[in-house]
């Protein structure tokens, strides 16, 4: 057991000491790395990321120009009926299930929060259509507090680095990275997996890894070569 115990130990700190190198080499490739959904205020963001499920980040920036122009506040928005909602989100896709959500969430920040976002973590995910992933969103770029965003290209590139073991459910990974990624870098690591995921360790093509600038750390390259 103690054997057992020890090796778990020196695999933590390895990938503890991998995730360093990692994190550097992102920030040299990818310096100004942020939330790719476009807001100027908290609840905004809250709209926009439960309109990105399945839908592409740039797509959602077209659509909320039409929703904020017809509906430009909290109020508006949880005054509006679902259905009037739901024209115009509907090409973002979940059409239904989005404006449904976005009005509650509307209502609950109007009535329960006095029209703000709450900056706690269980009451954000208390919020209608908010998530582990949308809630630790808010929390990293909204307030500036520690947050790790398991989206899909997170999942992927954490995977195939070897930070995590074949870990494929957003709150698995999410909880083995707050074990080796030190709080103050998450929510900016995660954005720029974002970027790495999009342009270099694509998911939809075989990733360009001789343009990496992880592929001599990354398992993939290594002994682990069916990720």
């Amino acid at each position: 057991m103690g054997k057992t115990n020890g090796k778990v130990q020196v695999d933590e700190m390895t990938k503890k000491k991998l995730a360093l190198e990692i994190i550097e080499r992102l920030k040299n490739e990818y310096p100004d790395a942020e939330c790719t959904l476009d807001y100027n205020e908290a609840w905004k963001l809250l709209v926009s990321v439960r309109l990105a499920a399945q839908c592409t980040d740039a797509r959602v920036n077209v659509v909320v120009q039409d929703l904020y122009e017809k509906y430009p506040s909290i109020e508006d928005l949880a005054d509006a009926a679902p259905e009037e909602i739901e024209k115009i989100v509907k090409p973002c896709g979940l059409g239904h299930s989005k404006a449904r959500d976005i009005s509650a969430c509307m209502k609950l920040l109007r009535d329960k929060y006095d029209g703000k976002v709450p900056d706690d973590f269980d009451a954000l995910l208390s919020l209608p259509g908010v998530g582990r992933k949308s809630a630790n969103l808010i929390m990293g770029d909204v307030f500036g507090k520690p947050a790790i965003v398991t989206d899909t290209h997170c999942i992927r590139l954490v995977n195939r680095m070897g930070l995590v073991d074949g870990i494929k459910e957003p709150k698995k990974v999410e909880m083995a990275l707050w074990k080796i990624i030190p709080p103050e870098e998450g929510s900016s690591f995660c954005h720029r997996l974002v970027n790495h995921g999009r342009d270099v360790c694509t998911a939809r093509t075989n990733p360009y890894c001789e343009k990496c600038c992880l592929s001599d750390l990354c398992a993939k390259n290594g002994l682990d070569k069916k990720k």
